[in-house]
């Protein structure tokens, strides 16, 4: 019978499906894999089904050699934990779950974009410490959205869908920055031909670029320092594509006036300076942190393994860049 590793607990109706699909062994734990346990489940089962900091790095693959898997089943778009070259020569197959998160992502972007602007983080704390001394003209003023400018780094699914909600909701003009020309956003917006002129025109940048080793730091210290005073950052997709650095040291100096952040360069540790500044709104990874979505997810993940199961490519493979 087809052996199945499944590295994380998931949403139980997907459990039950990958139950009658083969001999599956769900691991308890919501750690990550260990060097050990990766290079097991390369050695040991037909098909596994990993997911975000399960770093099947090369050189896990160069010390299996001649695994048995067929095919990593990534749960989730982003698959940067997997060097999908080193996979790819070893025969193991990668695929992902796009499409499914794309609208719950975009959603969190505008929870974190609304958040920062109007200091509801920052508010909250205040309230729930019995500091609120009660309403007045001046208190706790942000930043209004509508009308103002966002500047989408990378407009791919993700990056179009939280445009148009950007713009439809909250008659936001859209700049945007992409390695490549996009034919149709979606909504009436203008790509600049560099990341900097999207930074220096937005009063809301947000990153929806892939993560990887291409867009390591690509919103770097020069990149934040092309932000006008009062301009807010947002991350939904990789820590790492934003310099925490750079980014400590921009707010720590005022020189702008906050971000939102939903993903970490170290996941899940979270630098002291970033949990100590009261314009930074931190949340624990939500963007698909839904039932419905992580239930689309392990469907989409269970369709892949599927098909490899009934000798065809999967459906949604991803290939070297």
């Amino acid at each position: 019978m087809t052996k199945i590793y499944v590295t994380r607990p998931l949403p139980e109706a997907v459990e039950a499906r990958l139950k009658g699909m083969g001999d599956c062994t769900f691991r308890p734990s919501t750690a990550p894999l260990d060097g050990d346990e990766l290079r097991a489940s390369l050695r040991d089962h037909d098909l596994v089904l990993p997911t975000l900091r399960d770093m099947y790095s090369a050189e896990v693959f160069a010390d299996v050699p001649s695994p048995r898997a067929r095919l990593l089943a990534n749960f989730g778009v982003g698959y940067n934990h997997i060097d999908v070259a080193a996979a790819t020569a070893a025969g193991v197959a990668v695929s992902n779950t796009p499409g499914a998160v794309t609208d719950a992502t975009a959603d969190i972007g505008l929870t974190l974009m609304l958040m920062s602007c109007r200091r509801a983080a920052e508010g909250e704390r205040l309230v729930r410490a019995g500091d609120w001394e009660g309403w007045h003209p001046v208190q706790m003023l942000g930043l209004h959205m509508t009308g103002k400018t966002l500047g989408v780094i990378g407009m791919g699914r993700i990056g179009k869908a939280v445009a148009r909600r950007a713009a439809l909701g909250f008659g936001m003009k859209v700049v945007f920055h992409n390695r490549s020309r996009v034919a149709d956003p979606g909504v009436e917006a203008v790509q600049l031909d560099t990341l900097h002129e999207v930074m220096a025109a937005a009063d809301v940048v947000i990153v929806c670029v892939p993560g990887g080793p291409a867009t390591r730091h690509l919103v770097d210290a020069a990149a934040i320092a092309a932000m006008q005073p009062h301009a807010h950052l947002v991350n939904i997709a990789r820590g790492d594509i934003v310099d925490e650095s750079a980014l400590i040291a921009a707010l720590e100096a005022g020189r702008i006036g906050g971000a939102g952040l939903d993903v970490y360069e170290d996941e899940p540790a979270v630098p002291e300076g970033l949990r100590a500044l009261p314009n930074v709104t931190l949340l624990p990874h939500l963007g698909t942190a839904t039932l419905e979505v992580r239930e689309a997810m392990g469907h989409m993940a269970a369709d892949n393994l599927e098909a490899v199961l009934n000798g065809a490519p999967p459906p949604n493979a991803v290939s070297p860049d």
